[in-house]
């Protein structure tokens, strides 16, 4: 048993309880892929990181974990990790505020803004693709919220999320999961469903919820990657362009109040950021 350092982070926050909850083991040489597996399921939360020595070209490493399954790729992780590699002196910005993450989805380019009182974050998500797999039959009460029209498809950025936009922000925000249905979905049972802002003055313009019960998440906070993947089907549907930016929100149905900032670059990258709360600071014995 070994005493490492631990920050839980509160990610896509503007202040602490308003985000998702972010294991972080910071001293993480010495632990097999059992004992990873083992603390993020203890810990219990979506998503706990585990930073290790990077390789050449990396400014720092990461592995994601589930409480059930590492991930080549998550946002709220990644996001979080870049702000806490700088907090923590582990990495170090170039000239312009550049950093490269290493994680299972390869190296990733990271855009650091701010200093420590007031640090965005941005990470570019990984390719996405759509998967040519047949939209399973919905239930009930998704089958209503569905927007006219629309079934679900099914993503990759590094996890798959099958995506659906819903006919109405109020109505999205009524919804009550049919979990049970959707952990039966190909894709390890996960659900991301949105809709435009219903009214323009509202700081945001997209809502987003996120139903992850294959994996042991009934309803996620705040997804950066499932928030990603809806970027890329909206930029697929000329809805978006290269250049544009947008704030969507999450976590409202579960109490939190996430803002996720999605940019478009010049080459059609998805970029994700937003704010980062540092609310636990010590150490676990393992």
């Amino acid at each position: 048993m070994s005493v490492r350092r631990y920050l839980q982070l509160d990610v896509f926050a503007a202040r602490a309880g308003a985000g998702n909850a972010l294991g972080v083991i910071v001293d993480s040489e010495g632990l097999d892929d059992t004992a990873l597996q083992a603390i993020a399921a203890w810990l219990n939360l979506s998503e706990t990181i585990f930073f290790l020595p990077p390789t050449e070209g990396a400014s720092y490493h990461i592995r994601i974990f589930t409480p059930k399954g590492e991930l080549p790729f998550a946002g709220h992780p990644s996001v979080g990790a870049a702000w806490a590699a700088v907090e923590l002196g582990l990495a170090t910005p170039d000239d312009n505020g550049q950093l490269i993450q290493q994680c299972k989805a390869g190296l990733l380019p990271v855009r650091v803004q701010g200093g420590r009182w007031f640090r965005q974050i941005h990470v570019r998500s990984p390719q996405a693709e759509r998967r040519d797999v047949a939209a399973p039959a919905l239930p009930e009460g998704l089958a209503a919220l569905a927007k006219p029209g629309h079934t679900p498809e099914l993503w990759n950025n590094g996890p798959d999320w099958w995506l659906l936009e819903a006919g109405s922000e109020a109505a999205l925000r009524r919804y009550k999961p049919e979990l049970t249905a959707i952990a039966a979905m190909p894709g390890r049972g996960k659900l991301a469903v949105y809709a435009p802002a219903d009214r323009p003055d509202v700081g945001y313009q997209y809502v987003v919820r996120a139903f992850a019960p294959g994996v042991g998440i009934n309803e996620d906070p705040v997804t950066g990657s499932a928030n990603a993947l809806v970027a890329s089907q909206l930029l697929a549907q000329g809805r978006i362009k290269p250049f544009q930016q947008y704030l969507a929100s999450q976590g409202r149905e579960l109490g939190r109040n996430g803002e996720v900032r999605v940019e478009v670059d010049a080459e059609s990258n998805i970029w994700i950021g937003g704010e980062v709360q540092q609310v636990i600071a010590g150490q676990i014995e393992w």
